[in-house]
């Protein structure tokens, strides 16, 4: 992805179904000292509460550890430097993306932050991941994923895998968030590479 490497990710968090993914992902992200600019969509925010339990800000900062490099922004406020194209980013992803927010996205229209701000990656080419979960796909869903993969955004859907044995859901959690993380040059030590440790043929 272009941009600096002490630039900001622009991270957004839409009301689709995969709630302890963004945790976790926010959660490496501040382990790896990656400035962030965060945007909760109001159904994020929902989500959060519904499937991990997190209620508000501070529930969420207490969560996910330091937030001294986090920037916290309103998902209403379209003017936020998110949506400015002359602010460098090393990228931007949405974690969970609702098939709403993809639709949006694919269509060109901005109906928050999170949305305006993945169209400023695009226009920019600074890589943007979308992170959907939605099951099973129609054909507008595909459609949109499509152009989008078109316009050079990643699509990185939230299906782990199961090489590496996982025992825990926690175990399948990493394994999407150590992807993302790959897919967005920041270096972690969570999942475990295709047979990484494995011995070679002799």
């Amino acid at each position: 992805m272009r941009g600096a490497s002490d630039a900001p990710v622009v991270f957004g968090i839409t009301g689709a179904s995969g709630a302890p993914y963004a945790v976790r992902l926010l959660q490496a992200l501040n382990e790896s000292r990656t400035p962030v600019r965060l945007i909760v969509s109001t159904y994020g925010f929902r989500l959060l509460e519904e499937e991990s339990g997190i209620a508000d800000v501070e529930a969420l900062r207490a969560a996910t550890g330091d937030w001294s490099r986090v920037e916290l922004y309103d998902s209403l406020d379209r003017g936020a430097t998110p949506a400015s194209g002359s602010s460098l980013t090393r990228g931007m992803v949405i974690c969970p993306c609702s098939m709403g927010t993809l639709a949006s996205i694919a269509a060109g229209t901005s109906r928050n932050l999170v949305e305006r701000a993945a169209d400023v990656s695009l226009k920019e080419r600074r890589g943007l991941i979308l992170v959907p979960r939605e099951t099973p796909l129609s054909l507008l869903h595909i459609e949109n994923m499509r152009r989008l993969a078109l316009a050079g955004a990643t699509i990185l859907p939230a299906s782990p895998g199961f090489y590496h044995r996982p025992q825990s859901i926690q175990d399948l959690v990493d394994f999407v968030a150590a992807r993302i993380l790959d897919h967005l040059g920041v270096t972690h030590s969570i999942g475990r590479p295709w047979r990484s440790g494995e011995e070679e043929a002799t």
